[in-house]
């Protein structure tokens, strides 16, 4: 053999070896990444919450008013690009105008004269909380829940999955409102010393968004919790956890270890489909008045105020709606990025 068939070879080795151990270095989490990367829709998603992240951490710097601060003078004002973009939205000083013009508030202000681009700022804040809190509920309890269940099998199994049963038999969103309805509407409410009065003085310090984290905890889990305990059914079987419970290990740390990190992937995706969920519930009950306290602003209760002038105001309710609309689908577009990344079928794709 020739020296430079040697060293052809010796090259076509080291690639190779080099091939192999960039192989090697991947993990499905950055094989996900990836796919991710490439799916436009998703990526466009998850910028669009980014930004409200950013704008929801930096409310006090980016609004140009407090969102409770009045100005009677300006109610149900609007800049003139809105009223060229209403037509019926005719100003004052024209044939049959009704509406104040004012440059000042570059959304317009509603009828109590607060700026409608601070007020959207601010509630940015309150429909991420329920972004992350409702996912963070189902994930911690109804991952756990789920993982028991499924592991132990048998009589436990089933009790516990009764349990959820009867769970789902109520509404999620009536015991929503007939727990707060109770918390807010209660006898011992102006008690001192009760647990009620206790609670309300807590929902009160969290601006009325306790109970509504408490609501939406309470139901959140259910869904996480059945799909939990299919995945672990299906591995339940497979030789690295038979392998694990034959040399002893823990129950805790097999499912730590071995079953926890294989049905991940399927949660984080049906969480992520299951965010527009929580935020819907968040603004419907703003909507009923059940949501947050006034004046602490809530694109809802944003929403419910401008639909009492929708013809005579429209953007009091378009531009709230506008912020639901583009933060609700951004979710849906990263869920579905998500899913298509997650994908167990397209780990081969590189």
């Amino acid at each position: 053999m020739s020296v430079a068939e040697n060293l052809q070879q010796g090259a076509g080795a080291a690639e190779v070896t080099q091939l192999s151990t960039v192989e090697a270095s991947r993990n499905p989490w950055q094989d996900a990444w990836r796919r991710l990367r490439r799916n436009r829709a998703a990526m466009i998603g998850l910028a669009i919450i980014l930004i409200n992240i950013l704008v929801a951490f930096f409310a006090p710097m980016i609004a140009p008013y407090s969102y409770e601060e009045q100005n009677i003078l300006a109610r149900n004002s609007a800049p003139e690009w809105v009223t060229d973009i209403f037509p019926a939205m005719i100003p004052m000083g024209e044939d049959g105008g009704y509406v104040r013009v004012n440059n000042d508030y570059t959304l317009g202000a509603d009828n109590l004269g607060r700026d409608l681009l601070s007020r959207i700022v601010y509630g940015a804040r309150i429909s991420l909380s329920v972004a992350f809190v409702g996912p963070f509920f189902s994930l911690v309890v109804g991952t756990i829940y789920g993982m028991i269940a499924g592991y132990m099998g048998g009589q436990v199994d089933n009790l516990m999955m009764r349990f959820v049963d009867i769970m789902y038999a109520f509404p999620t969103l009536l015991l929503i409102i007939l727990l707060m309805a109770f918390f807010r509407a209660s006898a011992d409410a102006g008690q001192e010393g009760t647990l009620v009065h206790r609670l309300n003085k807590i929902d009160s310090v969290f601006g009325g968004m306790l109970f509504i984290f408490i609501g939406v905890g309470l139901t959140s889990w259910m869904g996480t919790a059945r799909l939990a305990r299919g995945q672990v059914l299906s591995i339940r079987q497979q030789e690295y956890i038979e392998s694990a419970i034959s040399i002893g290990e823990r129950d805790s740390f097999i499912l730590l270890r071995h079953v926890l990190p294989n049905i991940l992937g399927p949660i984080v995706v049906a969480e992520s489909m299951a965010i527009p969920t929580y935020i819907s519930f968040e603004a419907f009950l703003s909507f009923i008045g059940l949501g947050v306290n006034p004046p602490r602003p809530s694109w809802g209760a944003m929403i419910a105020d401008g639909s009492n002038a929708l013809i005579s105001y429209p953007n009091q309710a378009l531009f709230p709606a506008m912020a639901l609309f583009l933060i609700m689908f951004a979710f849906n577009f990263l869920g579905d990025g998500l899913r298509d990344a997650l994908d167990p079928r397209a780990t081969k794709e590189v």
